[in-house]
């Protein structure tokens, strides 16, 4: 029986259970922790932020609150978020006119993915002298990711793609990409919930044997099988808050395994679908099963820095599931029809419902009351307003979370062009990260 094996204090004071197969990341345990500063005051869980995208604008007077302040009516596109209404805040004035044409002529898709993140003017070309800047979840990643197993993770529902022509002579990589390692270089984000399973909590860790993982996987066993005994004994070593903190926390990775081989399973039944295994059928299911990787992903501590592409813009997936036949992208030149206008309501209210799953999931306490939404920041929004227009201005942008002394549950209006990284600015300072800019910045982002 292996005992616990506890990562190098130069990336993480997080316990691990071990088999020959797998290496599953635990979450703090106070009982484990050293007695000296289980002596001293609970340290503070660590700041983790994260960046949500959602493709082709929105209809923004179903999503912008009537008036600015606290306890404002929330308007029916944000209506799943009720529950959660004190743990996020609306910020209406937001730009990204770096994302505007400025000379380079048509493309607005390709570039609101593109400078989403960066605040950066994407050069166009579709060839391989891609250049735009290093995104904000990277200028983190480089400063603190060190300090856990993985300095970022990045999701998407959509295959990246690196080359190619996507959007008006601009390449796929603009399109299909939201993190950008460096000017040249963007983070290819990870699409099928089981390589981000594996990469989390069965991946080549210490003790891992390859060939034990790949019979395992061969085998469709559970990454806890094996771990039984180890488990157990680290459950005498706990007190009691810890023991069902650790139970909980084994169920949801196992329910979380669970719906995985359960996606698998259906694509073995339906070999003619086009997808790698592990990617659900239904496209809510997809989201939700990223969005509830990236919470264990915050709660073991794997990873503080995330983003996650929902659909790329100029996404043209279709929402049979609640009834929308119609391609998104084209639905978003609406030009004033009210049907369409009414079935774009409708995939918006779609995408903020997997959010509020999101949110539910951070706000869940451990036994301790603890909840990561406390000690999270994170930012749903869109490169583009109105779909319509390609508008790149006065963006839909929710900041949900407490973390960093955030003031969430009030509607804030900003005036006169306000850069969306001047957001991202301010998030870097509350994660300790020292920036000059972040892109097209002018400064903090004060009120928040």
């Amino acid at each position: 029986m292996h005992a616990p094996f506890r990562a190098p204090d130069s990336v993480s004071r997080r316990l691990f259970l071990r088999s020959a197969a797998a290496c599953v990341a635990l979450p703090a345990l106070q009982s484990l922790a050293p007695r000296v500063a289980r002596a001293a005051s609970p340290a503070t869980p660590p700041l983790r932020m994260a960046f949500v995208y959602v493709p082709n604008g929105v209809i923004m007077d179903k999503w912008t609150p009537a008036a600015a302040g606290r306890n404002v009516s929330l308007p029916p596109t944000l209506a799943p978020l009720t529950a959660f209404q004190d743990d996020f805040q609306i910020l209406s004035g937001l730009d990204h006119l770096r994302a505007e044409g400025n000379g380079d002529g048509a493309g607005d898709h390709a570039r609101a993915n593109a400078t989403f993140l960066t605040g950066c003017q994407a050069r166009k070309t579709a060839g391989a002298d891609i250049r735009i800047g290093v995104s904000v979840d990277q200028i983190a990643a480089q400063a603190i990711g060190g300090r856990t197993r993985l300095p970022s993770l990045e999701l998407s529902c959509d295959h990246a793609r690196t080359s190619g022509q996507c959007d008006s002579g601009y390449s796929c990589a603009y399109q299909f990409n939201l993190s950008w390692r460096s000017e040249t270089t963007p983070v290819a984000p990870e699409t099928d919930p089981r390589l981000v399973f594996e990469r989390l909590f069965g991946g080549a860790g210490e003790g891992v044997d390859p060939a034990a993982r790949a019979r395992r996987l061969a085998l469709r066993r559970s990454i806890l099988d094996g771990m039984g005994g180890e488990a157990s004994a680290l459950q005498r070593r706990l007190g009691s808050e810890d023991r069902a903190k650790l139970d909980e926390y084994l169920q949801a990775v196992r329910e979380t395994e669970r719906r995985v081989q359960q996606s698998e399973a259906a694509r073995a039944a339906n070999p003619g679908v086009a997808a790698p295994e592990g990617i659900p059928s239904s496209y809510a299911d997809h989201i939700r099963l990223m969005f509830d990787l990236l919470a264990l992903s915050f709660e073991t501590d794997s990873t503080r820095i995330a983003s996650f592409l929902m659909a790329h813009d100029g996404s043209n997936r279709t929402f049979r599931e609640i009834g929308v036949r119609n391609a998104h992208h084209e639905l978003s030149h609406h030009q004033g029809d009210p049907e369409k206008i009414a079935l774009l309501e409708k995939i918006d209210h779609f995408y903020i419902s997997q959010f509020a799953h999101f949110m539910e999931r951070l706000s869940r306490p451990d036994v301790q009351g603890n909840r990561l939404i406390d000690h999270s920041m994170i930012v749903l929004g869109s490169g583009i307003s109105d779909g319509n227009r390609h508008s790149h201005r006065n963006l839909p942008v929710l900041l949900a979370g407490r973390g960093g002394s955030l003031r969430p549950g009030e509607h804030r209006q900003f005036e006169n062009h306000v850069p969306m990284t001047n957001l991202y600015l301010t998030m870097l300072d509350r994660m300790g990260v020292a920036a000059d800019h972040v892109g097209d910045s002018t400064g903090r982002l004060e009120g928040v």
